[in-house]
């Protein structure tokens, strides 16, 4: 399916949407990139989800544990699933909450076999295109 964000509130409120469809244990996959609006997707969620504490990209921490309903990935400086299985991090998708992960791909091979997936596309300042399952 596609949505068309017109705005980082549109993108807001798109996440918030989303996160009432997905379950506790999800893994979601955020695709996009760097300024594409995954951290602000994922504001989205974590709304959704009643958190009001501030969501912060998690790039140098790895990972955002926000009241284990949600846990907010960074994986772009890991360089394989091994390192994020040594770091821990693969723990958090078996521990009950929501997972978003950003640059999944860099953990591809140790990601739970059910996972969705959200792609987030730059269309010009402010509109992205919001495809995902």
């Amino acid at each position: 399916m596609v949505f068309i964000s017109n705005s980082p509130e549109e993108t807001i409120s798109f996440g918030e949407n989303y996160a009432k469809t997905i379950k506790n244990g999800a893994v979601v996959v955020l695709n996009g990139e760097m300024g594409a609006g995954k951290t602000v997707f994922c504001k989205g969620v974590a709304k959704g989800l009643g958190i009001e504490e501030e969501i912060l990209s998690p790039t140098y921490a790895y990972m955002n544990d926000y009241s284990g309903k949600l846990y907010h990935f960074d994986c772009y400086r890991l360089q394989s699933g091994a390192q994020a299985e040594g770091l821990g991090l693969t723990d958090y998708f078996y521990a009950g909450g929501i997972c978003v992960i950003e640059w999944a791909e860099n953990i591809k091979e140790v990601l739970p076999e059910a996972y969705k997936t959200v792609t987030i596309e730059k269309l010009e300042e402010g509109k992205r295109k919001i495809i995902y399952d």
